[in-house]
C-alpha cells in the first residue's frame, strides 16, 4: 500500500467500520460507542487482516478531543466553572486520591515496585474527557447543574494530571525509575514553573483571550462566506490548543476548552458551535475507534482476574468515592448518582500517563495491558451506567427512608430565612430556573418591582441571590416540598424559565394540588418538548423558537403598518 495513502485509508476504513458496527449495536440495543469499539479492534494490529497506522488515528483522535472540549467551551462561561468550584476543586482532588489509593495497594498486592503501583493508581483516577462529555450531550445534560458539576470536575482532573506528567520526570529516581532531575529542589522548582505557565496560560485566555477571538470571529462573519467563518472556528480550536500545550504545558483539551469559552462572549457563539458539531461528531468517532485499536482482546482470557480488579477500581471505587463526595457536600442523591456514573471511566490521559511511565521504567510492560482492557470495558458499560441512574433513583426513593432524606437533604439553604417576611408574601411569582432566561425574567421583575421567590438547585447561585437579599431556595424543582418553601400555595404564577427540567408534569401537579388557581408558565425551547406537556386552562408554553419568530414577525408587521 503506497505511503501517500496511508491517512486515507485509515480515516476510510475507521469511519466505514465504525457506522457499520455502530448501526449493529444500535439496532441491537446497545450504544453506538461499543460498536466503535469494536471497529477498532478489527483494524488494531491484535486483530489478522488489514491494520492502520496507530499513530495517525491517535492524532486524529487528539483532534476530536480539541474540538469537543472548544465546544463544551462555546456553551460554559467562566460564571459556570466557578458557580461549582467549592465542590468541583476539593471534590476532584479527593476522588484522585482515593482511586490512586486503590489502585496503588491492588498493585501492591500482586507484587509490583512502589513506583509502578503509584503510577498504576494514578492511572486509573483520571476520567475521559470524550466519553463524559458525550454522554452528558446524549442525555441533554450538560448544559444542567449537574453537568457542569462534572465538567468542573474534570477541568481539575485534567489540571492535576498536567502537573502529574511535569513532575513525573524529575521525581522519577526516587520512585525507582531512570533517574533525570531527581533532587528535591529540581521537582520544587519545576512545580513552581509549571504552575506559572498554568497560571500565565489563563490570564493570557481571561485578559486577551475574551477580546480577541469574539473579535476575529466578528471580523470573519461579517465576510459573509459560510466556509470561511467554519475555517476560523476549526483553526482556532486547533491552533489555539496545540499552541498552550507548546508553549504553557498544558493539554490539548484545556486549551482548547479555554478557546471555546473565550469565543463565547461573541454573538456568533452558537453559529460557531453548530459549525463545528459535524467534525466534532466524526473525530469523536476516530477517538473510540483509536481506543479499540490498542487493545489486545487476547488479554481477557489471559488476565480475567486482574482485569476484574481494574474495572472494580474504576467503576465501583472511583463512583462510590465520587458518589459519597457529593452528597458530603449536600447536594441531592439524582446530583450525586449523575456525577459518579460520569466518572466511572478512564480515557486519553491514562494512555499518556503509563505510556511515561513505560519510559521512565515506572510501568511494566503486562500493566498496559490492564489499563487498555479497563479503559474499555469502562467505556463501554458507561452507558449502561447512565440508563440506569433513573431507575435506581426510583427504586431507592421507594423502598428507602435515607434515600428519601439523601434527595430532599436537610439543607438550610432549602428553606427561606428568617429575614424574608413570609407573612407578606402572598401573589408572588415562582421563578424557576435561574439560568440565561431565568436571569432576564429577573432583572425585569427588579425594575418593575414584582414579588417573586427563585428555586434552583445550584447551591452557589441560591447563595448569590440570597447575598443579593433575593429570596431563593435550594433543591430539584420537582420536588414538593421545594415548591412548598416558595410558598406555592400563595402564590400567583409558577414560571419554569428552564429549559432543562425534565420533571415539569410533577411540577405542575404540586402546584395544582397546593394552588388550584395557579397560573402556570413554561419555558421550552422546541415543539417536541411542548408537546409532553398538558393541555389544559392556566397552563401556558412557551416556546423559544415560536417566540423569537413571533417577535420578528411583530417587528416587521409594526414597522409596514407605520410606513403606510
Amino acid at each position: 500500500m503506497p505511503h501517500e495513502i496511508t491517512l486515507i485509508t485509515t480515516i476510510a476504513a475507521a469511519l466505514g467500520l465504525a457506522m457499520i458496527f455502530g448501526y449493529l449495536a444500535a439496532r441491537l440495543r446497545m450504544p453506538p460507542l461499543v460498536g466503535y469499539l469494536l471497529a477498532g479492534i478489527l483494524i488494531g494490529p491484535a486483530t489478522p487482516g488489514f491494520v492502520a497506522d496507530m499513530g495517525l488515528a491517535s492524532q486524529l483522535a487528539e483532534i476530536g478531543v480539541m474540538l469537543l472540549m472548544f465546544g463544551v467551551g462555546l456553551h460554559f462561561s467562566l460564571a459556570d466553572l466557578l458557580a461549582v468550584r467549592r465542590i468541583a476543586v476539593p471534590g476532584a482532588i479527593v476522588q484522585i486520591g482515593v482511586a490512586t489509593a486503590l489502585g496503588f495497594a491492588t498493585a501492591h498486592f500482586w507484587g509490583w515496585r512502589p513506583g509502578e503501583a503509584l503510577v498504576f493508581g494514578l492511572a486509573l483516577s483520571c476520567a475521559s474527557t470524550v466519553v463524559l462529555l458525550r454522554a452528558l450531550e446524549d442525555r441533554g445534560v450538560l448544559d444542567s447543574v449537574n453537568g457542569r458539576i462534572a465538567v468542573g470536575w474534570l477541568i481539575v482532573e485534567d489540571l492535576a494530571m498536567v502537573l502529574v506528567l511535569v513532575l513525573l520526570p524529575p521525581l522519577a529516581g526516587l520512585l525507582g525509575g531512570q533517574a533525570q532531575e531527581s533532587a528535591i529542589g529540581g521537582a520544587w522548582i519545576t512545580l513552581a514553573w509549571t504552575l506559572l505557565k498554568v497560571g500565565a496560560f489563563i490570564a493570557l485566555m481571561l485578559l486577551a483571550g475574551r477580546r480577541v477571538f469574539p473579535a476575529l470571529l466578528g471580523m470573519v462573519a461579517k465576510t459573509g462566506s459560510r466556509e470561511l467563518f467554519s475555517l476560523c472556528v476549526i483553526a482556532t480550536a486547533v491552533g489555539v490548543a496545540f499552541g498552550s500545550a507548546k508553549l504553557f504545558d498544558v493539554s490539548f483539551a484545556l486549551g482548547a476548552f479555554f478557546a471555546g469559552m473565550m469565543m463565547r462572549e461573541s454573538e456568533f457563539a452558537h453559529r460557531a458551535a453548530d459549525e463545528s458539531l459535524p467534525l466534532r461528531d466524526a473525530f469523536s468517532v476516530l477517538f473510540f475507534v483509536s481506543i479499540g485499536m490498542l487493545l489486545d482482546p487476547t488479554v481477557l482470557l489471559r488476565e480475567p482476574l486482574q482485569i476484574l480488579g481494574v474495572v472494580a477500581i474504576i467503576m465501583l471505587g472511583k463512583t462510590l468515592a465520587a458518589f459519597v463526595l457529593v452528597l458530603a457536600f449536600r447536594y441531592p442523591l439524582n446530583s450525586a448518582l449523575t456525577v459518579a456514573a460520569s466518572l466511572a471511566q478512564i480515557g486519553e490521559f491514562s494512555f499518556i500517563l503509563i505510556g511515561l511511565g513505560a519510559q521512565l521504567g515506572l510501568f511494566p510492560q503486562q500493566g498496559a495491558s490492564l489499563v487498555l482492557a479497563g479503559a474499555f470495558i469502562s467505556i463501554a458499560l458507561n452507558p449502561l451506567m447512565f440508563a440506569a441512574i433513573e431507575p435506581l433513583r426510583r427504586w431507592a426513593l421507594a423502598r428507602s427512608a435515607l434515600a428519601r432524606k439523601l434527595e430532599a437533604r436537610t439543607d438550610p439553604l432549602a428553606e427561606l430565612p428568617q429575614s424574608v417576611d413570609q407573612l407578606h408574601l402572598s401573589g408572588q411569582v415562582v421563578l424557576v430556573g435561574y439560568g440565561a432566561v431565568g436571569q432576564r425574567i429577573a432583572e425585569t421583575f427588579d425594575a418593575a418591582q414584582v414579588r417573586y421567590v427563585v428555586a434552583d438547585d445550584n447551591r452557589e447561585q441560591v447563595e448569590a441571590l440570597r447575598a443579593r437579599g433575593v429570596p431563593a431556595v435550594c433543591g430539584d424543582p420537582a420536588d414538593p416540598m421545594v415548591l412548598v418553601q416558595a410558598h406555592i400555595a400563595r402564590a400567583s404564577i409558577l414560571l419554569v424559565a428552564s429549559p432543562d427540567c425534565f420533571e415539569v408534569r410533577s411540577m405542575i401537579e404540586t402546584a395544582r394540588s397546593l394552588n388550584p388557581g395557579i397560573e402556570i408558565m413554561v419555558h421550552t425551547l422546541t415543539d417536541s418538548a411542548a408537546t409532553a406537556l398538558p393541555k389544559e386552562a392556566g397552563i401556558r408554553i412557551f416556546v423559544g423558537e415560536d417566540e423569537l419568530a413571533r417577535a420578528m414577525a411583530a417587528h416587521v408587521l409594526a414597522r409596514a403598518a407605520g410606513t403606510h
